[in-house]
């Protein structure tokens, strides 16, 4: 005889569920960061080939996002969200048998499709499951610090599985995690209510190749130059495709990225600051661990673990965010945030061919994770605020398709930056260099936003109060 469950052990283990492929999903965009040198060797990438390791898969993520948020909202985000599941478990199993780099990264190319299947649903799904404002806070917060600390995390796991086994084994253990969520995912997880409608296929594909031409532009530069025909030829066609993408959701009736979404100053703001500071974040953690390898000499076991700091520091801020968030407000926490994670990433700049571990990089890491590991649960949090229920799957696409495109725009630009000199170690100082002035940028965007949103609010003409009190 089964024990009965409460409603809330069930809420508990669906948080888990979600929690789980959410975490199972972005450590996937780093677990293989730590045995980038192994892969290089084995399959003989070149330097820039081999950020396409990377890129393959979080630009088929990114690019279909939208689409897989779609899917969610017409068929149901439990339905989706197992079939990415299930998708992603068998792709891992090709990327962990991959036989040559042509397979690697087909392989790394279906995790994507698989993963933008299955994430857009896990925020809906959250909010779905905590309809308690102080409850979805919580929730909200545990789901940013995943986000947050899931590709360091991954470093450290890819680390321990690269040294002890195998780099195959960081892929290969999606399969068992998988198999478990799907298994209790029906149990579990309540199906959300189907709507009819249409899938928007041309903006699909417009959003995903532009998007994809535009990293293959800034890789293409960093192999062949600015100049080559390829190159050129991806930047216009990223333009051009990216200005249709824009042009097809105006017209279309049911797009998969409504354009009122930006109309809020706050969200749209949030979108572009998370581009910038995963993008500093996501490159830095794909270079450093080369650096620690290649020129520190540490092994990829001890480069894991040199993660493990900036990781705790990630968790650590959930729980010191919603005090803080209760004595700043929101914009100056960002604000300062951001400003901190600068200060770790500008120290971290000084790195050199005759710095150690401690403390040239461990001291600099633990600062970039208290900025950073703040900045993205506001910046989460900002990126759903104020949505309708109708846009919850929409939106929460957008937070992850600007954490993706960050990551694929960030290593692809700074991989341009690194290729520029033949001196690896001034090299890395040059990306990291390039990595802070992402923070700059994003402070500047953060104090736009609020000054711009502030403005706002002081113009817009006040309710009467019979319509404030409905």
């Amino acid at each position: 005889m089964t024990t009965p469950i409460d409603s809330a052990a069930r809420r508990g283990i669906a948080l888990a569920l979600i929690l789980g492929c959410q975490l199972m999903m972005v450590l996937d965009t780093s677990i293989i960061t730590t045995a980038l040198p192994h892969v290089q060797r084995e399959f003989g990438f070149s330097e820039a080939g081999l950020s396409w390791v990377q890129n393959a898969y979080v630009l088929a993520f990114g690019g279909l996002l939208l689409l897989g948020a779609r899917a969610g909202d017409l068929l149901g985000r439990r339905r989706v969200f197992v079939a990415g599941v299930a998708l992603f478990t068998l792709a891992s199993l090709g990327a962990g048998l991959a036989l040559n780099a042509e397979w690697l990264v087909l392989a790394r190319v279906a995790q994507g499709l698989a993963a933008s299947l299955a994430i857009p649903s896990t925020l809906a799904l959250l909010v779905a499951n905590y309809p308690d404002p102080a409850g979805r806070t919580r929730a909200i917060a545990l789901y940013s610090a995943v986000i947050g600390a899931g590709g360091s995390v991954g470093i450290v796991i890819g680390g321990v599985f690269t040294d002890l086994l195998s780099w195959r084994w960081g892929l290969l253990i999606n399969v068992p995690l998988g198999i478990a969520i799907v298994a209790l995912a029906f149990r579990f997880l309540p199906e959300t209510e189907r709507r009819t409608g249409v899938f928007d296929l041309p903006g699909a594909l417009t959003s995903t190749i532009g998007m994809s031409s535009l990293v293959f532009g800034f890789i293409g530069a960093a192999e062949s130059g600015w100049a080559d025909p390829v190159t050129v030829v991806s930047f216009v066609l990223a333009a051009v495709l990216l200005v249709a993408f824009v042009v097809v959701e105006r017209r279309a009736a049911q797009p998969i990225t409504p354009l009122r979404l930006f109309a809020n100053l706050e969200r749209s703001g949030a979108y572009a600051g998370r581009v910038l500071i995963v993008g500093a974040t996501f490159s830095t953690f794909y270079f450093l661990s080369q650096y620690l390898q290649g020129v520190l000499g540490l092994s990829a076991l001890a480069t894991g673990f040199a993660y493990v700091p900036i990781t705790g520091m990630f968790f650590a801020m959930v729980y010191v965010v919603r005090p803080l968030l209760n004595r700043l407000g929101r914009p100056a926490l960002l604000i300062a945030s951001l400003v901190v994670a600068l200060a770790g990433m500008t120290w971290l700049t000084r790195v050199d061919a005759h710095s150690s571990y401690f403390p040239d990089v461990l001291l600099p890491l633990l600062v970039l994770g208290v900025g950073q590991g703040i900045a993205i649960i506001l910046m989460t949090q900002s990126g759903v605020a104020g949505v309708e229920a109708d846009d919850a799957g929409a939106a929460s696409g957008l937070v992850n398709v600007a954490h993706q495109l960050g990551g694929s725009l960030g290593i692809a630009i700074l991989t341009i930056v690194f290729t520029a000199h033949t001196n690896r170690a001034e090299g890395f100082r040059a990306t990291f260099t390039g990595a802070a002035i992402f923070y700059v940028i994003a402070i500047a965007l953060a104090v736009a936003m609020f000054l711009g949103t502030r403005a706002a609010t002081r113009t817009r003409p006040a309710q009467p109060a019979a319509v404030a009190a409905k």
